[in-house]
């Protein structure tokens, strides 16, 4: 989920695109943090867990310029242990008019802990199914950023719902479980037909449009999903929409993504929309096809300047492609499979934001990819600690939950690396046996699933990897020494300093590019298991310089490439400020070290510039991305890396 993000309209160029996104991501999963912080407390009910929800059939009386819900939520459910009562979720200020079961009405009560207890007239045995009928109306208690909101925009009202986590309640009895998804529900929404300017009301809701009907004044549409999903992906909005599809061919089964967007926001709509489809396109090549195909996709513009991704229709407040990337990959990884607890939430938003970073690889090509990941890992470095999988304790913070260092930023490298650990033909494979999954599909996932599914999938014992990158802390930071002690070899060591004492070591294969005085090129990857790990490679050509991680594939920061250079606290001691930067580059080095030369080189190694020392560089006319730049001293050459923003 992403809230108050800022808007995204036409995007110049794909390197702004990047930037865009690097910039917004914080705001992003802030705005989350705060949707969840009055609710984040209240986790799910041990009360409702002696059943299993079946079916909801919501038939809701709304009018989108009052702030104001009547309806019937019928509830199929089938007994978990014998029961003289079922609760549902729903905050006190609703009011409950009655119950009925088949026909008969029961008794019931309401408490201050969000419950609605109704006592059954008979015991329920295990594993028997029945329903209940709930009539209820009110105001819906809103956190102010979501649940259930009554707006305007450009002065035609509307009303909209974001539930994400525990919202749903405040305006439907439900079950607030990540676990227990309900495995059909249709949506009956009845609406004035017609806005105070006489423009027709359009209602959204999860699934397939089924119908709709005229009653006099009123219009009711029904929306029928037939698919797990568990309450806070449920949603309604009603307003005066303009509505518009695009179609995906999916093979020869096309279906629609189906657009409702504000009458003056069309032609913003209809222009950045239609990258929809290629997006489609690439997320069913790679993963498996759309989940919901037989349904919809589509987005529903709301009163937020961001994104919600309810199933089958995600809530927007803008179409910029970041945007729309990241909420369509949560309809895979968040909707057809739920992390199974909040401690495993980058199961929905590290999967979520590799997979936008993929649109960026696919569309814009590798250059503005290798920027996307030099952004992730200046973000996931900025501090020395961090682990991606939380702690119980983690969760009780919401800002811990959602933060867009670690859940997401250093979530979606982690996939990286696995992808390049693996290799891209074994890393796809298994996430497709993840999504096919028949225990986890439709359904939920914890981190250790996920893990073994990769694991039997690629053969691989995955154990350290996910210690050293999940589970614990911190980041490497890399020194490489190298020579050439021959023309036909180079010689590499490796060593390595840790930002976290919960890791002793990070292996990992360690990416460096060899660059020869003829322009030559050669990419090597160095299985690095241990400190002080020496390499003696082949090479047919007189090695210039070494690029580390020319690709930015490793969670890493300050790293140094030295030829020659024995005393490494002198290399270490050689600064570069801000990193990254946009306009001039400062340079601290210590007063008993001489530089003689600077040379910028890009990361396909070709010399872009050269220049006697100086202690500032001014990037202006950079374009945007990674830099290397190499330091001749009289112990050996430096290399340093920068970003361009």
């Amino acid at each position: 989920m992403k809230l108050r993000l800022l808007l995204f309209f036409g995007l110049c160029s794909a390197v702004s695109f990047s930037q865009d996104y690097n910039e917004t991501l914080d705001a992003i999963s802030e705005s989350e943090a705060k949707s969840a912080l009055n609710h984040m407390m209240q986790r799910s009910n041990l009360n409702t867990g002696n059943y299993d929800l079946k079916y909801n059939r919501l038939e809701l009386d709304i009018d989108p310029s009052v702030a104001f819900i009547a309806g019937e939520v019928t509830s199929y459910f089938e007994a978990k242990s014998d029961m003289t009562t079922i609760t549902f979720d729903l905050t006190s200020n609703m009011i409950v008019s009655q119950v009925l079961q088949r026909g008969n009405a029961l008794a019931f009560t309401q408490n201050t802990d969000d419950e609605l207890v109704i006592t059954l007239p008979t015991i329920l045995n295990t594993g028997v199914l029945d329903s209940l009928t709930v009539s209820y109306s009110g105001n819906p208690i809103s956190s102010g950023l979501g649940s259930f909101e009554q707006t305007q925009h450009n002065g035609d009202p509307i009303i909209w719902t974001l539930s994400e986590p525990y919202g749903a309640k405040a305006w439907w009895p439900c079950k607030q479980d990540l676990i227990d998804k309900i495995d059909s529900v249709d949506v009956f929404m009845t609406t004035p037909q017609f806005n105070p300017s006489n423009e027709e009301y359009i209602s959204v809701a999860n699934g397939l449009e089924q119908s709709q009907s005229i009653e006099g004044t009123n219009k009711t549409t029904h929306y029928k999903h037939r698919y797990p999903i568990p309450a806070y992906l449920i949603a309604i909005a009603a307003t005066n929409y303009e509505v518009y599809s695009h179609t995906v061919p999916n093979n020869g089964n096309p279906f629609d993504i189906v657009n409702y967007v504000y009458p003056e926001a069309l032609a913003n709509a209809q222009a950045n929309t239609p990258i929809t489809v290629d997006i489609m396109n690439i997320y069913s090549n790679l993963f498996e096809e759309y989940p919901y195909a037989d349904e919809k996709y589509g987005h529903a513009q709301f009163g937020w300047g961001g994104g919600m991704e309810h199933t089958t229709v995600s809530f927007m407040g803008s179409f910029g492609r970041n945007l729309v990337a990241h909420e369509l990959a949560h309809q895979w990884f968040g909707n057809k499979i739920t992390c199974g607890s909040w401690k495993d939430i980058w199961l929905n938003e590290g999967f979520a934001t590799y997979l936008s970073g993929i649109i960026i690889e696919n569309l814009d090509g590798n250059d503005d990819f290798t920027s996307w990941k030099q952004q992730r890992n200046n973000s996931i470095t900025s501090q020395p600690d961090g682990a991606v999988y939380l702690t119980d304790q983690d969760t009780t913070s919401v800002n811990r939950i959602f933060s867009s260092r670690l859940s997401y930023n250093k979530g979606s490298m982690v996939l990286h690396m696995l992808r390049k650990k693996l290799g891209d033909t074994p890393f796809f494979l298994a996430m497709q046996t993840y999504l096919a999954s028949s225990e986890h599909a439709y359904d939920y996932a914890k981190t250790e699933d996920f893990i073994n599914i990769v694991e039997t999938s690629s053969g691989e014992d995955l154990t350290e990897f996910f210690d050293d990158w999940l589970y614990n802390q911190g980041y490497p930071s890399y020194t490489i020494n190298w020579n050439q002690p021959s023309t036909n070899q180079v010689s590499i060591t490796i060593n390595q300093t840790q930002s976290h004492a919960s890791v002793s070591f990070f292996e990992a294969p360690v990416p460096v590019r060899l660059i020869g005085t003829l322009g030559e090129t050669l990419n090597l990857v160095l299985d690095n298991n241990t400190n002080g790990q020496h390499f003696l490679e082949p090479v047919n050509f007189e090695v210039q310089n070494i690029l580390f991680d020319p690709e930015s594939d490793l969670i890493s920061q300050n790293n140094s490439v030295l030829l020659g250079v024995d005393d490494l606290e002198i290399a270490d001691s050689l600064l570069l400020y801000p990193n990254p930067t946009s306009q001039v580059l400062f340079i601290d080095k210590p007063s008993s070290l001489d530089i003689s030369e600077v040379k910028i080189f890009n990361p396909l190694g070709l010399l872009v510039n050269q220049f006697p020392f100086n202690a500032t560089i001014d990037t202006t006319d950079w374009a945007s991305g990674l830099f290397f730049i190499q330091f001749q001293t009289k112990v050996g050459v430096i290399t340093k890396t920068v970003l361009k923003k």
